[in-house]
């Protein structure tokens, strides 16, 4: 069995239809787990974090950030995904 291997999906711009679903579109057709979320909007800004799952065969975490941060710039949104190795590092210096 595969050992999970996490990262961090930050989403933050003006709130707009449908952010959600396009989101996890392309974390669907890349076969990543969502794991947690968390989002709001505070005065018409959209924000959210979403803890996902990376570690599957079909998941290629350098095709999942080029569409993710192409979809970002079609939203006009900061769209990124970041290795879970980084956070994990910032806790043990």
């Amino acid at each position: 069995m595969n050992e999970t291997r996490k990262a961090v999906v930050s989403v933050l711009g003006n709130d707009q239809r449908g952010i959600i679903a396009k989101v996890t579109r392309v974390l669907y057709e890349h076969d990543v787990n969502i794991l947690d979320l968390s989002q709001t909007i505070l005065s018409g800004i959209f924000s959210m974090v979403m803890m996902v799952d990376v570690s599957s065969e079909h998941c290629d975490f350098d095709s999942v950030s080029r569409e993710l941060g192409t979809l970002g710039e079609e939203l006009g949104l900061q769209i990124r995904i970041q290795r879970g190795e980084i956070f994990d590092a910032m806790h043990h210096i």
